[in-house]
Order: C-alpha cells, then structure tokens, then sequence
C-alpha cells in the first residue's frame, strides 16, 4: 500500500509518498481501507519531533474515515462494510490503517465523508473539554481562547448546542473575530486591541467567566484566573505559547474555583471507553446538522506535504484534508 513517511525530522520535504508493508491486524482490532484523513497541527508538531521521541521513518496522522475491510475474531460491534472513523495507534495518511475496535466508530448515513474526516479531533475535543471535564450547565457563560481555530469554533457551537448563556471567544486579531462570530460567538474580544480580563468582566456584570478553555497557556492561562467566575473552572489542554504558566493556590480554596487538564491523545490511549457516549452525541449533532466543521482545503494523499506547507503558512482557514482516494 501507499503511505506517507516522515523519514527525518524537520520541514515537509522530509515526508515521503512511499510503499509500505500493509499493517497487521490483531483480535480487537479492525483492517479500514482509508477514504479521508485530515491534518491536524500535532501532525506538524510530530514531524519537528515536538511531540516526543517518535522512532523514523513514521507514518504521521491521527484520525481517519473509511471502510472496514476485515474485523478481528473478538470484534462485535462493527462489521465488513461499515462507513467508520477511526483513530489508529501508528499513523493515519495511509491507503489501510488499522484501529482497536474501542477507537472506531460507526459514521450515519446522513453525514458525508468529508465532513466525517474534517470531524474527529477537533469535535471529539470540544465535547469532552465542555461535557465532561468542565461539565457545563445550562445559562453558563463560557470563554474560549483561540476562538478562531479549528477546536475554537467547534467548541462554540457545541456550548450553544449544550446550553450555554453565553460564549465568549478571543482571538488574535480583528482579520480573525468574524470566523469566531460565524460560528455562534456573542462576543469577540481581540487580544490585540483589548484587554481579555477587563472585557469578560464586563460582559459578566463583574462574575467573570464560569468555564475558560485555554490551549495557550503562560500568562494567558495566569490571566484567565482574574476572569474566572466563583465556581469557575479553567479547563488547560495546551500549551500553543509554548510558555509555562504559574498558578497561586490561594486564588482557588475560597473561590471554590477549578483547575483541571485535559488530553486528547492521553484519553485514547489510556482511557479510549470514554470516547464512546462523546462519539454517540457528536455524530448525532453532525448528522443533524446542529453541528458543522469548515472545510477549507483537499489535498491528494501524495500531496500531504503541500497540504502541511499550506496549514503552516497560516493561511489556511478550516480543516484541510488529504484523499488516499485513487
């Protein structure tokens, strides 16, 4: 088969469009003949080798949609035929991936396979960053920082669908607030103009925020806390500023404010059985339509590193996808 292989660390001339060894499939697991992969930055930051010591060559990629080929002999939920997407354990920009069962969901009739294959990480995210880690109630009001990016203005949509009062988002310039606005943000605060704190503040009557999403960290997660509703919680999954941020535990007791983080990546290796009641709701929302991601750009799978020189120029706007379609 034909697979994309980083054979080097460092810009996308080190991916390779390449023959490789179709991989193997055990018990659990399921044979998927690729339709669709989408790029994500943690592709990129995997090819620097930002993403810890990978061993090379690696095929990059975290999720994909496709047709399942064969099951293993303790699968049961799924079966030859089925539409799925998947989040296999060594790399996705390939023409056959294979995914443990637990990773791998039935896609409905109703959805596309582009929309399917732009969905995975970045709904996947937001729903557990919102439902399960911040555990958000109806009326709340919600700050999301980078609300402009790909989980930004999915996890807009999804605090509106889950019943918030109110979502905030900041960005980093004006050029990038209507792409927050577009997707169902009340209020933009651009961080280039404005002061984030003194905003949310007052658009809360002075209550501050009671759920912030922060993937930016350094003073921006420092700052968050001066914004952060009594009863708040501050949910931290990344680190795009590449600073690391202090945090007072006397600001949190009395408050009874929260701390938490979260990771995708962590969650499906470690615990991949609390993605299934996520896909359940996010696949019912995209199916629906309630739910939209933007699709900004294809790419064949060949062309993976035009695709990641596009995403890095910055100018890239929605998920960009790669078809391992011949």
């Amino acid at each position: 088969m034909k697979a994309i292989l980083v054979t080097e660390l460092g810009g996308p001339e080190t991916m390779k469009y390449a023959e490789v060894e179709m991989p193997t499939m055990g018990p659990t697991q399921v044979l998927i003949r690729v339709e669709m992969t989408s790029v994500n930055f943690a592709d990129i930051k995997a090819r620097y080798g930002n993403k810890g010591v990978a061993k090379l060559p690696f095929i990059p990629g975290l999720d994909a949609t496709g047709v399942i080929e064969q099951v293993g002999s303790q699968v049961q939920s799924l079966a030859v035929g089925q539409r799925v997407i998947a989040f296999p354990a060594n790399g996705s920009y390939a023409e056959y991936i294979v995914a443990d069962e637990a990773l791998t969901f039935a896609v409905p009739d109703q959805l596309s396979t582009e929309k399917a294959a732009a969905c995975p990480v970045v709904s996947f995210t937001s729903y557990q960053l919102l439902a399960k880690v911040a555990r958000i109630e109806k009326g709340e009001t919600v700050l999301i920082h980078a609300a402009a990016g790909g989980i930004g203005t999915t996890a807009i949509q999804l605090a509106k669908l889950l019943g918030a009062g109110q979502v905030i988002g900041t960005v980093g310039s004006k050029a990038k607030a209507e792409l927050a606005y577009s997707a169902g943000a009340d209020h933009v605060i651009c961080n280039d103009s404005e002061n984030f704190v003194e905003k949310v503040r007052e658009l809360t009557d002075g209550a501050g925020a009671d759920i912030i999403l922060d993937s930016i960290s350094g003073t921006v997660s420092e700052r968050s806390l001066e914004c952060l509703a009594w009863y708040g919680r501050l949910v931290h999954f990344g680190n795009a500023s590449g600073q690391i941020g202090q945090i007072k535990t006397i600001d949190l007791h009395a408050s009874c404010r929260s701390v938490l983080g979260f990771s995708f990546g962590t969650t499906r290796k470690l615990r991949p059985h609390l993605l299934q009641d996520t896909a359940k709701h996010v696949l019912k929302y995209l199916a629906a339509g309630s739910l939209d991601i933007k699709i900004g750009k294809h790419f064949a799978l060949e062309d993976a590193a035009s695709a990641h020189e596009w995403v890095e120029s910055r100018a890239s706007t929605g998920k960009v996808l790669l078809d391992a379609r011949s």
